[in-house]
This record gives structure tokens, C-alpha cells and sequence, in this order.
């Protein structure tokens, strides 16, 4: 049993000295056992490899599990390609193993119906700072892979539903004592490390906003440096709001879509960087997470920001009333539409375009790529204007 892939990984390697049956609780048939690279988007740094371990049991039974493997920051390749007056700090406060945040039974218990994860089979120590987790193979819905379909203004409503019961539960006292971050932590860290790089020093790039595929949008730049001088007031606003745990990176992407048989509607997977966030946090994700990846029209965006809110505020208002919340800690008041819109301003308004595409050597085929992109922010930025 030593497949090798492309990555370089064997599965003696993601073993560990690990019995592969005896962690699967099945009876595998060692030489029907193959290990290949799963391709994936590029998401969190610390993910160091994704890949699919499947074979057949002596009886002939076919199976297949996903390995992902999560490393400290120090081996991620794209350090050097930051700012090296970055690096250290970014180094040091990434948490690299936080994804195994989603089999927490903190989280795990508060799960509402209709919500679930993918099982964990085992996570292994490999050494040297990296852990591989051997968690189920999720079926999805046919045409529903990778967000690329299936995400109806229904199912946009159910999953807002889902995550407004979740992030409601999130806000007991039991789960904010155990967080060893700030309130608004994560999203902190994007605006102080990677929001000026990204999103506001190319705003005073004259020669980016000239380029054809940008210069007829001075009215969107002009917006977006008004907009930029309030981030301060953003970040004010958050903290005077009830807060709770959330997803982190609630993107219809990371939330799966399994067949009708199965008992869940939705599988969670991949949460982000979780630290206390006001409740409605995550539908920012929810709502634009396809655009980003170009499998919805920007012109859908307004449908399906008044569907989640309403969603949202039923499912949270649902599991705020449940008689075991532990809530007197935080008298904050709610404002879902607000926290979403202050959010979707700070994590995508500002980056939604992309100004590696104006290398493009074709300038019409830049101006269609960005297209969405300007359509994205310009969304982010009436919402501000609508919630906040």
C-alpha cells in the first residue's frame, strides 16, 4: 500500500503507522488501494494537499474517503510571494489547524436538523507540524458540484435558515469562553494584513484605472475610496452587536448539496477563520460566494439578499428562543441585514476586482472576465448603503 501522488504523498505516509481497515472499520482489500490527487481552488493556506484514498474491501466492495492535509503556515509555498514585513506575523497568527473546528462537539451538538458534517474517520499526526484528516467522501446532488448548480432561490432560503439556527446556538456563553481570540478577530486580520494590499492601494493606481477594462467605472472607484475612509466606522458598528461563533466561510461551495436520501439537506464543510462574529456574518459569504466563482449573474445578487435575511432572521429567531440558550451574557442587540452588509463590504467589496486579469493581453477579454467582478462590487457597496 504505498500509491504515490503527484503531490508526493503515499498513503504509508498518510498512515502514519496507521491500520487503514482499522480506521475505516472496513475489511480492505490492500492491493486494490489507490491514492490520487483531488484538484480543488486554492483556499486556505494551511491546506497542503486534498486528496481521495478509495479502493475495494475483500469483498469486493468499492469505497472511497477524502484526506486532507492541513500544515502549519511555515511550509505554505506562497510565503514567499508576501510582503516581507508581513510574513512573521501572518506566520504566527494564522491557525493553521482551525478547520478541525467543524468536528468540535461544541458545535457538533448544535447542529440544527437539516445541518450536518461529513464523519471523521481519523485525523493522523504526521510530523513536523502537519495532520492529515481522513473524513468521508460527501455524495452530492448531480449538477450540484462545486456550487456550479442547483443553488435556486429555495435552497439559497434553506441554507440561510440552517446558518441563522446554527449561528444562533453559537452564541452561548460556553463557546465564546472557549474562544482564545477577540470578538471580530479574523475578520481584523483581513482588513489590517491583506485588505490595502488587495483591495485599497490598487484604488490609487492610475494605470490600472485606465485600462479599458476599467476606465469606463470611475464612478465605481470614486464610491470605492468614499467607502474605504469609513472602514474604521465598519468595524465600530460589528462590535456593538450581539456576537456569536460562525462558520467562518458559509459559500454555497462549502455547503454541499447531498442526494434526497440522505437524512441532511445540507453538509457543512471547509469553515473558515472562527472568532466571535455578529450574528448574520455568514450570509455574506452565502449570497456572493458564486460570483466569485463565476456561477452567478450579478444581476441575481438583490433575489437573493432579501430571500436570506429573511431566512436567516427566522432561523436565528427560532433558535434564540430555545430554552436552553445561555444569552444573558451579551445584552447587544441583533442586526442581521447590518452585520451581513458590513461583512460582505469588508471581505469582497473592496477585492472583488481582481487587477491581476488587467495583464490580460486581450483588453476585451479582461473587460468580460471583470465584468461580474464590477458588478459584485458595486452590489457590496449598495448594500453598505441599504444596511448600514
Amino acid at each position: 500500500m504505498s500509491s504515490t501522488t503527484t503531490t508526493g504523498w503515499t498513503l504509508d505516509d498518510l498512515l502514519a503507522g496507521h491500520d487503514l481497515g482499522a480506521m475505516l472499520r472496513r475489511d480492505v482489500d490492500p492491493a486494490a488501494t489507490t491514492v490520487e490527487t483531488h484538484p480543488y481552488d486554492f483556499g486556505s493556506p494551511a491546506t497542503s494537499a486534498l486528496l481521495r484514498v478509495g479502493g475495494r474491501d475483500r469483498d469486493g466492495t468499492a469505497w472511497s474517503v477524502f484526506v486532507k492535509v492541513l500544515a502549519h503556515l511555515r511550509h505554505w509555498p506562497g510565503l514567499p510571494f508576501m510582503p516581507p514585513e508581513t510574513v512573521d506575523d501572518f506566520v504566527a497568527m494564522f491557525p493553521w489547524r482551525e478547520e478541525l473546528g467543524l468536528w468540535r462537539p461544541a458545535l457538533l451538538d448544535r447542529l440544527p436538523d437539516g445541518l450536518r458534517v461529513p464523519h471523521l474517520h481519523a485525523l493522523v499526526d504526521l510530523g513536523d507540524d502537519r495532520v492529515a484528516v481522513w473524513a468521508e467522501e460527501v455524495a452530492v446532488l448531480p449538477g450540484t458540484e462545486g456550487g456550479r448548480g442547483g443553488w435556486d432561490l429555495d435552497r439559497f432560503a434553506r441554507a440561510a435558515d440552517l446558518l441563522g439556527g446554527l449561528n444562533a446556538r453559537m452564541c452561548d456563553r460556553e463557546l465564546l469562553d472557549e474562544c482564545e481570540y477577540d470578538e471580530d478577530y479574523a475578520l481584523l486580520m483581513w482588513v489590517r494584513h491583506a485588505l490595502v494590499p488587495t483591495g485599497l492601494q490598487p484604488l490609487e493606481d492610475d494605470d490600472a484605472w485606465s485600462h479599458p477594462a476599467l476606465a469606463p467605472h470611475q464612478d465605481l472607484r470614486a464610491r470605492l475610496r468614499s467607502a474605504a475612509a469609513g472602514i474604521e466606522a465598519v468595524l465600530a458598528r460589528l462590535a456593538g452587536w450581539r456576537h456569536g461563533m460562525p462558520h467562518g466561510d458559509a459559500s454555497p461551495q462549502n455547503l454541499l448539496v447531498p442526494p434526497a436520501d440522505d437524512p441532511a439537506d445540507l453538509v457543512a464543510i471547509d469553515p473558515g477563520f472562527q472568532t466571535p462574529a455578529p450574528l448574520g456574518s455568514d450570509l455574506a459569504q452565502l449570497v456572493v460566494g458564486l460570483v466569485h466563482a463565476g456561477h452567478l449573474d450579478p444581476a441575481a445578487l438583490p433575489a437573493v439578499e432579501d430571500v436570506v435575511l429573511a431566512a436567516y432572521a427566522r432561523g436565528a429567531a427560532v433558535a434564540l428562543a430555545e430554552p436552553d440558550r445561555d444569552l444573558g451574557h451579551d445584552p447587544r442587540p441583533d442586526d442581521v441585514a447590518g452585520a451581513y452588509a458590513a461583512t460582505l463590504l469588508l471581505r469582497s467589496g473592496f477585492t472583488a476586482i481582481d487587477y491581476s486579469w488587467l495583464a490580460d493581453p486581450d483588453p476585451a477579454r479582461a473587460a468580460a472576465r471583470l465584468a461580474p467582478r464590477v458588478g459584485l462590487a458595486s452590489f457590496a457597496l449598495d448594500a453598505a448603503e441599504r444596511h448600514l
